[in-house]
């Protein structure tokens, strides 16, 4: 992730522009436990469930890259890729109140296994890189970051590597260091962020809970995405300094990712002038004054 041409003397990170980091997160339906803040003679909210120990869950897979601006800080690409919930449609069995038998009910995949995701991969992931990738950002490969989770797909996996290989594009799979779970934008802060968004609306069922989340997902401030990839810049300083051991942290909570001076390097350089090269780093200090 540096520069080669910077490994000499004050080495500088490469911008990243060319990955994007996809990962899986449960959002569930309602939190077991809510606070509320009630004038004197206001009633309590009533809130139902058929078991508070089985709360409604749908799984998300997220892909997002580095935001793109111009010289006037313009946004270019806004990084989002898409956000896909793991759920199948299956016509109702009986009859109810509600709906006749054989409507068409959204169901969550509670299982997903390595198939399910090499599916997603090649006939989601992938159309929608393809898409939404900004068409003069075709002059080197794009790498999809994923963690070393089970069910995910083997890097050569020979169907995704046929697939991701066509339409004059170049994407790759990569494994993000083991136990590592800040150096993923997504785990770092972007999933906290948009699960806060998402918990001030109320969901009465699937449907709604997927549109909530998508809606989250693209309310959210492009120029805060921009921050957490400073703030990962920042989390492998850390590690670097420990010689790449787990140990190393980054204290996220109480840091702004939104601009604040973190482990002495100023992530407040997302407002630089332009964010479109490695010049972007420019609010970092340099790695050779922070690794010594």
């Amino acid at each position: 992730m540096l520069e080669s041409a910077s490994l000499t003397h004050d080495s500088t990170f490469k911008g990243m522009y060319n990955v994007v980091h996809i990962d899986e997160k449960w959002f569930y339906m309602t939190k077991k436990i809510e606070k509320y803040y009630l004038l004197p003679d206001e009633e309590e909210p009533y809130r139902t469930c058929k078991s508070k120990n089985f709360i409604p869950k749908v799984m998300f897979l997220v892909a997002m890259a580095r935001p793109r601006f111009d010289e006037q800080r313009n946004e270019i690409f806004s990084g989002k890729i898409e956000v896909f919930p793991f759920v199948t449609r299956e016509p109702a069995k009986r009859s109810s109140a509600n709906r006749p038998a054989g409507t068409l009910e959204t169901k969550p995949i509670t299982s997903v296994r390595k198939k399910e995701m090499r599916s997603f991969l090649i006939e989601k992931v992938l159309p929608a890189i393809k898409e939404k990738w900004p068409r003069g950002a075709l002059d080197g490969p794009i790498f999809i970051q994923q963690d070393n989770a089970r069910t995910h797909v083997d890097i050569d996996d020979p169907e995704f590597c046929q697939a991701a290989a066509q339409d004059g594009f170049d994407i790759r799979l990569t494994y993000q260091p083991p136990n590592s779970p800040d150096l993923n934008m997504l785990d770092l802060g972007f999933f906290a962020a948009i699960q806060s968004l998402q918990q001030k609306e109320r969901a009465r069922n699937v449907d709604d809970l997927m549109a909530i989340v998508v809606k989250s997902f693209e309310d959210f401030p492009t120029d805060i995405s921009d921050r957490i990839f400073l703030t990962l810049q920042t989390c492998m300083i850390e590690i670097m300094k420990k010689r790449g051991a787990n140990s190393a942290s980054v204290n996220i909570a109480g840091a702004n990712i939104a601009g604040a001076n973190i482990a002495g390097a100023n992530v407040a350089g997302a407002n630089s002038a332009s964010s479109n090269s490695a010049g972007a780093n420019s609010g970092l200090q340099s790695l050779d004054a922070l690794l010594h």
